[in-house]
C-alpha cells in the first residue's frame, strides 16, 4: 500500500502564495491553502474574522525519491527564507486509503457575505430563509471557501452578478466559484480548468449541487475561450497574480463582452497595482477593490455599452 508524505507550513497571508508556489513544484495534484485560527464560535457568523494564520499543505509520494523532494523542498525554503522569514516544514505520513481525506479535518461549514452558506459534505448546517448553499467535496481540487481570495470572490458574486449573467470562471478548481454563481442567478457557466482531477472534483460537486444544466465544466485555458471567440458578461479569475498579469498580454480582456465585469484574485495587495496596469494593458478597466488582510480582489470593467 503506497504511503503519502503530507507537508504542512504555517504562513502569514504575505508569505502563502510564494509559499505555494514553492509546494507546488513538488507536491502531488495541487496545494491546499487553508485559514486557519478561526474560532468555531465564530464559523456561523457572517463575517468571518481575517486569517492570522493560513496552512499551506501538499503530500509527496513516500516512494525512492522522497528523501530527494524532501531536500530539494528544504533548500527552496531557505532560499527564500532570505528574503521573508519561512517556518520548518511539518512532516506526517498518511496512508493511500486515507491521504486524500486527511485535510478534512480543518474544512467547516462558513457562511460568507449575505446569503452564502458553503457546506463541506460530510457536515451539516442549519439554513436560514433566502440562505444559498454551496455542498462541496473539493477532493485535492483547489476551492474550499476557507482561503480570503475565495471568500473575497464569493462576497463579489453575490454583490455584483447581474440575473441572467453568462459567466467564465477560468481555474475552477473544485468549481465553488461557478456553483456560486449559477445559484446566485447566473444563466449559464463556463467553468474552465488545465488540471483532470480539478475537473473531475469540479463535476461531482456540480452534479451534488444540481446545477449540472447550467455549469458546463472542462479541461481548457484561456486559449481554449479566445479560439472559440465567446464573450461573457461576467469573467472570474481566482488564479495566482503573476498568472493574471501574464494572461494579460495573451488578450485575457477579450473574453469579456464591451460592458462586462471581471472579478480577479489570488493577488496580494502589493501585487495590485502591476495587476491593475496589466488590467488596462489588456482593454479592462479597474475600478474597485475588496481587501481582506493582504489579499485582494480586484473589480474591472470592460468600457462598452
Amino acid at each position: 500500500m503506497t504511503k503519502w508524505i503530507e507537508v504542512t507550513l504555517r504562513v502569514d497571508g504575505e508569505a502563502a502564495e510564494a509559499t505555494a508556489e514553492v509546494l507546488q513544484r513538488y507536491g502531488y495534484q495541487g496545494v491546499a491553502i487553508e485559514h486557519e485560527g478561526i474560532p468555531p464560535d465564530k464559523l456561523d457568523e457572517d463575517q468571518i474574522p481575517p486569517a492570522t494564520q493560513l496552512a499551506v499543505r501538499a503530500y509527496i509520494p513516500d516512494d525512492s525519491r522522497a528523501d530527494e523532494v524532501k531536500t530539494k523542498l528544504e533548500e527552496a525554503l531557505r532560499y527564500m527564507s532570505l528574503m521573508y522569514p519561512m517556518p520548518t516544514p511539518i512532516y506526517r505520513m498518511v496512508e493511500d486509503t486515507d491521504w486524500a481525506e486527511a485535510w478534512k479535518v480543518h474544512y467547516h461549514p462558513l457562511r460568507i457575505g449575505k446569503r452564502l452558506v458553503i457546506r463541506p459534505l460530510w457536515t451539516e448546517v442549519e439554513l436560514g430563509a433566502g440562505d444559498v448553499e454551496v455542498a462541496l467535496d473539493p477532493g485535492m481540487a483547489f476551492g474550499t471557501g476557507t482561503h480570503p481570495t475565495t471568500q473575497l470572490c464569493l462576497e463579489a458574486i453575490e454583490a455584483l452578478l447581474p440575473p441572467g449573467a453568462r459567466v467564465l470562471d477560468l481555474g475552477t478548481g473544485s468549481a465553488i466559484l461557478a456553483i456560486a454563481a449559477a445559484k446566485l442567478g447566473a444563466t449559464s457557466v463556463l467553468a474552465l480548468d488545465n488540471d483532470p482531477v480539478a475537473v473531475d472534483a469540479a463535476i461531482k460537486n456540480i452534479e451534488q449541487n444540481g446545477v449540472s444544466e447550467k455549469i458546463v465544466a472542462q479541461e481548457g485555458s484561456l486559449d481554449t475561450v479566445i479560439a472559440s471567440a465567446r464573450r461573457f458578461d461576467v469573467l472570474l479569475c481566482n488564479i495566482l497574480a503573476r498568472i493574471i498579469i501574464q494572461m494579460c498580454d495573451e488578450h485575457l480582456g477579450d473574453t469579456i463582452r464591451p460592458g462586462g465585469l471581471g472579478i480577479f484574485s489570488g493577488i496580494i495587495l502589493d501585487q495590485a497595482d502591476d495587476v491593475e496596469v496589466a488590467l488596462r494593458r489588456t482593454g479592462l478597466e479597474p475600478y474597485a477593490r475588496r481587501v481582506q488582510g493582504d489579499w485582494v480582489v480586484i473589480e474591472a470593467r470592460r468600457p462598452g455599452e
